[in-house]
């Protein structure tokens, strides 16, 4: 039995609205344990200031491992806002494939 070009279209939007659905889910998951980091790191961050006396990230004697897990604490963040950049693409994407092109 033969595809006409109807029902090939469909499967192919099915499938690419599924595609970006399981991506959307992956993404989903890598923001959490991103902020999860984040927010690990920033305990940390928090207890070696309070176990040093110092919160001041430019004093001299300012903890290393503070601002080694400050810097790290960063680029996860700028990460993370690329990723949810990327979700809404995803999610505006997969929207369009299900509605088209003009749908609200």
């Amino acid at each position: 039995m033969r595809m006409n070009q109807t029902e090939r279209l469909l499967r192919s939007r099915e499938f690419e609205v599924n595609h970006s659905c399981l991506r959307a889910t992956q993404i989903e998951t890598m923001i959490g344990d991103f902020d999860r980091i984040c927010t690990d790191l920033e305990q940390q961050i928090e207890a070696e200031e309070t176990r040093a006396k110092i919160s001041d990230p430019k004093h001299f004697a300012y903890p290393t491992y503070a601002k080694a897990a400050q810097e790290r604490r960063t680029k996860i963040k700028r990460s993370s806002d690329a990723l949810r950049n990327e979700l809404d693409r995803l999610r505006m994407k997969a929207n369009e494939t299900r509605h088209g092109p003009d749908a609200p």
